[in-house]
């Protein structure tokens, strides 16, 4: 492109940001009025609000973006960004954003996958939520109150100062907020012991549509069942849950174990034998399987495919080596590739730090890091034979670089029925499958070849996953399956996808959602509907 036509749009793009800066400025100036006039002076509500014109804007907005792809030039940005640090800011940030017609975007943690908690087509504003970040433990009640902003590392650091056997049943990424991790269904390696984040939840505390504080009993148990697996941001803002925390032994075992097929020939029978076992075996043991394509080590210029174990299990490694050498022969393990360790340390390991790492680490909430990212997701109900597997690897090393992560369930998934919560799948799924790519720099044909490859790959799992629906799992947000305009046909586009996460569940959250917010201030490009009448 020659210069002549590089200046002018220059020009326009700096007008552009002049004319986006200013917006941002006037809306400023009439917002914090309200602001101010919604809390009391001690609040210091000013102070927890950024403009476009703000010299820490950018970097408030950017602290907490985890997918890359969500960070660039073009990327919508919001007007303002108010970073509560009073649950007074954030009743009043929902008061005041309702009555300018701004979107609010709630942000925890900013890890959900399609960045919709910071970003959205309409004008909007963001509640970000990471100053909000109190973990009270009450080891006599074996109960914990965690803020929505807190992240799950510290979490599960603060349990650990109060006590070494008393843990909780959430995911292993520390840096995960856990407003939107419990409010959609979390889960970790403690899933088929203890089940999923959600059937901890003892009480809530969240901020309505009229910007009224309720707890459990206040909110009713239908807004209370909705936020508790529905994803809250439909709802409300979640400001903290009440959860009650599980019992760990003092001794858990890890270990990783990796096989790659062309200098194993077991490989696929490995991978058979693991979807018979992983979801079947002694309820203590959690073991994930990565199924990745990689460059091949023995024949140059080829892929080939890795498949890692990584395992959790509540007890020490003479249990689990002979409960292993007798359910999952085809591993082989052995006590030296066993680390026994404190479940604290294994929340550091399962983190990807070495053993032995201070779980000080867990209070490093990494901003300002992201990957470029793309994720998808799927339910396994009847074992994928071996001839499918060997088809599968093959589409796997054509496509490149997408890869599986297996996370089993069974044990304790198993007693919870669909309807208990809103997250429904349970009994009847052997294991969840996360579709995975990532990248690192910033190339518009990188990121069409990803998409068009993690795409490709989900169409050719077709025949191997769940149907009628397809089940999804929200907290993998995938706007590929559906998104929601909120017109006239917002039920129905709202059920295309909301079958898919929650499955009978939805028609339920769609009577909740309009029974505490008729009018939908409340909404996400893939949030529950209200139901037809209301729409």
């Amino acid at each position: 492109m020659s210069n002549t036509r590089m200046f002018p749009l220059a020009i326009l793009l700096l007008l552009n940001i002049s004319l986006l800066s200013k917006a941002s400025d006037s809306v400023y100036n009439t917002f914090l009025q309200c602001l101010e006039n919604q809390t009391n002076p001690t609040d210091r509500v000013s102070n927890s609000v950024y403009s476009q014109s703000n010299s820490s804007y950018n970097s408030v907005l950017q602290a907490y973006i985890r997918n890359a792809r969500y960070n660039t030039s073009s990327t919508n940005k919001p007007l303002l960004i108010v970073t509560a640090s009073h649950v007074s800011h954030v009743q009043a940030t929902v008061l005041c954003s309702k009555k300018l017609n701004l979107q609010l975007k709630i942000r925890s943690g900013g890890h959900d996958y399609a960045g919709i908690s910071y970003v959205s087509e309409d004008p909007f504003v963001i509640l970000d939520l990471f100053q909000l970040r109190s973990v009270s433990v009450d080891v006599a009640d074996q109960s914990v109150w965690v803020e929505a902003g807190a992240t799950l590392g510290e979490l599960y650091y603060r349990i650990w100062e109060k006590s070494r056997v008393l843990g909780f049943p959430a995911g292993v990424c520390p840096t995960v907020g856990a407003g939107g991790h419990i409010s959609g269904g979390g889960y970790g390696n403690l899933l088929r012991k203890y089940g999923l984040a959600v059937d901890h939840v003892l009480d809530a505390q969240i901020v309505n549509v009229n910007g009224e504080i309720l707890d459990r009993k206040s909110m009713g148990e239908d807004l209370f069942w909705a936020i508790g697996g529905g994803g809250a941001a439909s709802f409300g803002v979640v400001l903290s849950y009440k959860l009650r925390l599980v019992p760990v032994p003092e001794t858990v075992t890890v270990f990783r174990a990796e096989r790659i097929l062309d200098q194993d020939p077991n490989v696929t029978d490995l991978v058979y034998q693991w979807q018979q076992v992983a979801p079947t075996t002694n309820d203590d043991l959690f073991m994930r399987m990565l199924i990745q394509p990689i460059s091949s080590r023995v024949k140059r210029g080829q892929r080939t495919i890795r498949a890692t174990v990584i395992t959790e299990y509540l007890g020490n490694a003479d249990d689990l080596v002979s409960l292993l050498t007798k359910e999952f022969p085809l591993l082989g393990l052995k006590k030296e590739d066993c680390i026994e360790t404190s479940w604290i340390d294994s929340v550091v390991w399962w983190a990807n730090f070495d053993n032995g790492t201070n779980p000080n680490v867990l209070l490093d909430r990494n901003i300002n890091s992201a990957n470029f990212l793309i994720r998808k997701s799927d339910y396994v109900q009847t074992p994928i034979s071996k001839d499918g597997l060997e088809w599968l690897w093959k589409r796997m090393t054509e496509l490149g670089k997408t890869g599986f992560v297996f996370n089993p369930y069974g044990g304790k998934m198993n007693e919870i029925s669909a309807s208990e919560t809103p997250f429904p799948h349970r009994a009847g799924n052997l294991y969840k499958i996360q579709y995975s790519v990532n990248w690192d720099e910033a190339d518009i044909e990188l990121e069409r070849n990803y998409t068009a490859q993690i795409r490709r790959l989900f169409s050719y799992m077709t025949p191997f996953v769940s149907k009628n629906p397809r089940s999804a799992f929200l907290n993998y947000r995938d706007l590929d399956i559906g998104v929601n305009n909120f017109g006239k046909d917002s039920y129905e586009e709202g059920k295309v996808y909301g079958v898919k996460y929650f499955g009978d569940n939805f028609d339920r959250l769609v009577k909740v959602k309009s029974v505490v917010d008729p009018e939908n201030f409340f909404r996400n490009e893939q949030s529950i509907p209200t139901s037809p009448s209301k729409a």
